[in-house]
């Protein structure tokens, strides 16, 4: 489905993120200060995370685990090393996935990884085709996001499972919070649902869920604090504007996150019996 003229700039924004936080040292070291990784990634997934997602999925060399939204290859690739799976990435922006397609073949994976230019909501796979789903702060960028849920029930064995991690506005706002909140989030961080709600109309159960803010938090201010150090290197990036724009974005989310108003947060399901999609 065709992106909307919003969901192009952030593409856009994306596809020129990732062009040069691969090619940034310094943003590279931020990135593993703060996430332990340094694929050049844009979710605020850790390493820690990243294996835990990775037990939770239980993934092994016979498993066909995609990975939707996956930028520049975090965690995806990571996980496909660590425990031998076969992997399949997608994205659109085309940067970031000439990004994994490197890191690939830098990390030995490029007989068992699968590059795809892709759009999460009408992903172009079989039903049935992955053992496992994992994404990674994606629902939050994208308006579709009942249709991505769906699209990966249909690609998701009947005795599979996903896992996947969001940020979310916190409930019972003021109308005047919420719009804080809005602000402080991701562009399309307003969702048309509850995400259990969505979860359970697409076909889904959710089998765990858990509060990820407090460690969300942590992540954001210390990489807050190391951007504005290394704020020259942003401005070369980005631009003078984009850095400054950036840096108020993200002062934005630090602010929202202290008054309690978002919240990310991680959930693990599997195919609800009967439900087909």
């Amino acid at each position: 489905m065709p992106a909307t003229d919003k969901e192009q700039v952030l593409i856009d924004r994306f596809s020129r993120t990732y062009a040069h936080l691969t090619r940034s040292d310094a943003m590279l070291e931020i990135e593993r200060a703060v996430c332990g990784c340094d694929y050049g990634c844009t979710s605020w997934t850790t390493r820690e995370e990243a294996e835990n997602a990775g037990r939770m999925l239980a993934l092994g060399a016979q498993t066909r685990l995609l990975e939707v939204g996956t930028g520049s290859g975090w965690p995806g690739l990571y996980l496909g090393k660590r425990s031998g799976c076969h992997v399949t990435l997608i994205d659109l922006p085309l940067e970031g996935l000439r990004a994994a397609k490197q890191r690939a073949k830098t990390d030995g994976m490029s007989e068992r990884c699968r590059i795809v230019q892709a759009d999460g909501a009408a992903l172009p796979f079989q039903r049935a085709s992955f053992d496992a789903i994992y994404h990674s702060d994606v629902l939050c960028c994208l308006v579709e996001k009942q249709a991505v849920l769906n699209a990966c029930r249909r690609v998701a064995r009947d005795d599979g499972k996903m896992v996947f991690s969001v940020i979310l506005i916190a409930p019972g706002l003021s109308d005047d919070d919420y719009q804080r909140a809005a602000a402080g989030g991701p562009m399309f961080i307003e969702s048309p649902a509850e995400y259990p709600d969505m979860i359970e109309q697409a076909g889904w159960e959710i089998t765990a869920h858990a509060d990820l803010t407090a460690q969300y938090v942590n992540s954001i201010k210390s990489m807050y604090l190391r951007e504005q150090a290394n704020i020259g290197e942003l401005e070369r990036i980005h631009g003078p504007d984009g850095a400054s724009e950036l840096m108020a974005r993200r002062a934005r989310t630090v602010d929202a996150l202290q008054q309690d108003l978002l919240r990310r947060e991680i959930f693990t399901v599997v195919p609800a019996h009967g439900a087909r999609i």
